[in-house]
Parts: structure tokens; sequence; C-alpha cells
């Protein structure tokens, strides 16, 4: 398989040639200097004014050992274009090259975690899990799913990445199932008597027949056991979504089915969530996910033995930001700055903390569970 060893990583070895060429350049020349670089976002994806960052833990695992101090923001933290979100301080030669993987990490991790926080904010309080395993190479699946579940997703599909995240896995039945068993009814009853009790009973109805009739027949075979219907319905067929799922709705009510709920799964994003949010409660979202556009950060010197510098475009010093935790406003100040009060009369705090010191991870590790909270309650901020 076409997959990059751990090691190969760690090694700088899926960098890009110019990186291993200016290197050569500068160790027979002497060139190599101590220097900051910051990695920022000069523009995020169209409609996008903000993103989440995801994929620290990586970086800093790919930094340890190396001669090198980090300041960054906590991960799952909201952040904005040209603001920086981590510093690197050291020899240019100890990081260089590196500097491809860092940024691949970042950006991909980054934009499906930005993915799941917008499609989260619009579901609210209803269920979104990430189906989009199938929609990836499988070697990064972990890390899809992880930064899927940081943006707000309630869970994943995939058996391995449970495994890794301490997290059960999420999701109903295969169409497959019910083409083997002939007949939907007999598939939820045979997934009813053999699957663990403690799963939830949520059926797949529109394999064959229409949707509504398919869900009573479920509904009243299963009684009380019956937990939901997951409606996956190819888009040749699928006609109104939201109308589908108010008749359903009604029809369920009507005949004391009211805790069963219905799941949509099959091509969302965004747009079709805001649509049958509603209606809907809850969703299963694949390819927009897994497929999510990068957050193209870039990596840029922006000191030289601690003077000032820079490409043009980009300004140059080290800089701190400085965020208000009562109503998030930001201000970007020159490193060193500090005293630095809000327009709404509040302290503000430098969100760029020491993650890496000479080599050592210093930043404490937090746990999956405190990562995500942290996503949502800054995703509450913005628009």
């Amino acid at each position: 398989m076409y997959i990059v060893q751990e090691d190969d990583i760690k090694k700088g070895r899926v960098t890009d040639i110019y990186f291993k060429r200016a290197l050569e350049v500068i160790e027979a020349k002497g060139l190599d200097k101590k220097v900051k670089a910051e990695i920022s976002v000069k523009g995020l994806p169209k409609d996008y004014s903000w993103a989440v960052l995801c994929g620290l833990e990586e970086v800093f695992e790919l930094l340890e050992s190396k001669d090198v101090d980090v300041r960054s923001i906590p991960e799952g933290s909201v952040f904005f274009e040209n603001e920086p979100v981590v510093e690197i301080e050291g020899m240019y030669s100890e990081f260089a090259v590196l500097e491809t993987a860092i940024l691949g990490i970042l950006s991909q991790e980054s934009g499906v975690s930005t993915k799941a926080a917008r499609i989260k904010k619009i579901a609210g309080n209803k269920s979104v899990l990430s189906f989009g395993a199938r929609r990836m190479h499988p070697a990064v699946s972990v890390a899809i799913e992880r930064a899927a579940y940081i943006g707000g997703c309630d869970g994943f599909s995939t058996v391995l990445a449970g495994d890794v995240l301490n997290i059960t896995p999420s999701g109903t039945m295969p169409h497959s199932l019910m083409l083997l068993t002939k007949d939907t009814l007999n598939a939820a009853k045979y997934f009813d008597e053999i699957v663990e009790s403690d799963v939830p009973r949520v059926v797949l109805i529109d394999t064959f027949g229409d949707e509504k009739f398919e869900t009573l027949r479920i509904a009243e075979a299963l009684g009380n056991r019956l937990d939901g219907i997951r409606l996956d319905t190819p888009s040749s067929r699928r006609g109104n979504m939201k109308n589908i799922l108010k008749e359903l709705r009604w029809e369920l009510n009507l005949r004391g089915f009211e805790d069963v709920q219905l799941f949509v799964s099959g091509g969302l994003d965004e747009e079709s969530v805001f649509d049958i949010v509603d209606e809907a409660d809850g969703f299963g979202v694949g390819t927009s996910l897994s497929s999510a556009k990068t957050i193209d950060f870039s990596l840029d010197i922006v000191e030289i033995e601690g003077k000032p510098v820079s490409k043009k475009g980009k300004i140059s010093g080290s800089k701190s930001l400085f965020v208000c935790r009562n109503c998030f406003n930001r201000k970007i100040v020159p490193f060193g700055s500090c005293d630095i009060k809000c327009s709404c009369g509040a302290s503000m705090e430098d969100a760029l903390v020491t993650a890496v010191e000479k080599g050592s991870v210093v930043y404490k590790k937090e746990d999956i569970e405190t990562i995500r909270i942290r996503c949502l309650k800054e995703v509450r901020y913005v628009d």
C-alpha cells in the first residue's frame, strides 16, 4: 500500500524537495540562523469567516526532540485570517524539512474540524455523526474522525477510531443487509435478535419501498424497541426530504411513536442540514466532512536572530494574540506586550502559550472531550 510510515514523516522524508536543496546551500555557505517562524492563514475558503485549529498534538510530536521552542493557541480553538496560531523558534535547520508535514497535518485536520463545527452550529442539539471513512484513504481515517469529533460531531462510524480515541463508534445498518434478507422488516427483526441490546435499534428504511409505509411496518413490529429510522434515499428518489420527514413524524406520532427519532444521511452539507434541521433528529455526514476544504496554512519566518523580518505581504516580528474571554474580542500585538484591555473593560490574555521548550513538550496533553468542549464553546461566539 502507498502508506507513509511514521518514522519517515518524523525524519522529514515527505518534505518538498526545495527544502532539502535549500538546506544544502545553507550548510555549504554557513547561512543557518536562529529564527522565529509563524504559522497563519492569509485567506480562508470562500464563505468562511473563521476556522478551528486541529492537528497540534501530532505537530508537537514531530517537533519533540528538536532544539526548538513552540508557542501555540490551544487545539480546538477558533481563529481568524492573519492570526498567528503557532510560532516555532530555533535554528532554521532544526525544523525546515518538517514544514511540509506540519502544514499538511494542520491544513487537512483543521479543514475537517472546521466543516464539522459549521454543520454542528446549524444542527444545534441535534446529533451529527461522521460517516466519511469511505471517502478518504484509510491510513488517515483516525485523524479525520478525531478532527470531526473535535469540531462538534457527536460520534463517528469507524471501529479503529473508536479503539484509539476510546469512543464507541456509531452506525445503523447497510443496504446490503436489507438486500440479503430481501425484506426491510426481516432485516430489522434479525438485527434486533442478534445485535447487543445496548446498540440502538435504528433501521434503514429506504432500500425497497416507500419511506412512510416501510417506517410504519417497522414501528408496529418492533414497538418500543425501535429507537429510530434512518433515511438514506438516493438523490434520484429523494424528492422533498423536508416534507417526507414531516409526513413520517405525523404518522409516527399519530400511532404513539413520538420517541422514535428520524435520522438523515447521504450527501449532506451545511445547506441541506439547514433545510431539514427543524424536522430531523440527527444527521450522518460523510463526503462533505472527509473531503472538507483545507485550511491553507503557511509557515513564514518573521524574525532572524532577534530582528524583525518578513517577505512582502507578511507582517514581520514575533506576535501575541490577545483574546478576551468575556466577549471573544481579539487583538494582535508585538510579542512581549502586556496588560492589554478589551473594549468591553475586561482583561485580555495571550492565547499563544508555550507548548514545546527546547524539544520537550511542556503543554499538558488534553483529552479529546476537553478539546471538543473548547471548540463548541468558542463557536458560539462566531457567525
